[in-house]
């Protein structure tokens, strides 16, 4: 079996991609999601400008990730630089080896990013299990239990829109689909009952996800302050 030191990983814009390379990205999706939706696939090779692809010495495909370190204006926040995290796909044999983060920092470091104190990390989520490591998170929205301030809400509703996302609900941060779903992930999810609080009015049959953000290394002064307005 290949180990993951021997994998390269190459980032390429994806407004480059050669015809091999998105190929690949797409065999993957599809080894990863069960009726995987090309289209959505292509849509977010449009809004997001890298993709990170893993391989094996002999140049077979490993893995994908798609993202991008962007500088946008948020409410009360001009200038500020984000990591937009997109989807990330790895063939089973190379699961549980660390290549999916590998992956997400080569796509997310891919453009060198203004020195700031903080920088937004933000995510469109399928279900509890990938959305686990952001919820550890103290500064991340949306909490269980808690409602979005309006600052909050109003940086959700940026960042959707920075996504392509048409129709996004700040009460719930769920970013509403096309119609059509996004596909259905080919895993085994292990969550508990409270980790599915969220998700609940996420509906995949017509594409929905869950928008998560959270601050490094802290969030900005009054991020929980329900009298802030944006």
């Amino acid at each position: 079996m290949t180990a993951p030191a021997d994998l390269s990983i190459a980032v390429t814009p994806t407004a480059g991609l050669a015809p091999a390379d998105r190929d690949a990205i797409l065999a993957l999706f599809r080894q990863n999601y069960r009726d995987a939706n090309a289209a959505y696939l292509e849509k977010s090779l449009h809004v997001l400008a890298f993709a990170a692809i893993a391989r094996d010495p002999e140049g077979r495909p490993a893995g994908f990730a798609l993202g991008e370190p962007r500088v946008i204006d948020l409410p009360r926040l001009p200038a500020q630089p984000v990591r937009l995290a997109g989807l990330c796909c790895v063939d089973p044999a190379f699961r549980r080896q660390g290549l999916f983060r590998r992956l997400e920092h080569a796509v997310l470091s891919a453009r060198e990013l203004p020195a700031a104190p903080r920088w937004l990390s933000a995510g469109r989520m399928a279900h509890p299990a990938s959305f686990r490591t952001m919820s550890a998170n103290p500064t991340v929205v949306p909490r269980r239990g808690m409602r979005p301030t309006p600052w909050q809400q109003a940086v959700g509703a940026a960042i959707a829109a920075a996504y392509g996302t048409r129709e996004f609900d700040p009460e719930t941060f769920v970013c509403r689909g096309t119609g059509a779903p996004i596909g259905w992930p080919i895993i085994e999810i292990e969550a508990a009952p409270e980790e599915w609080e969220l998700f609940r009015p996420v509906d995949r049959t017509r594409g929905d996800s869950l928008l998560g953000i959270s601050w490094t290394p802290d969030a900005p002064p009054g991020w929980d302050d329900p009298a802030i307005l944006p």
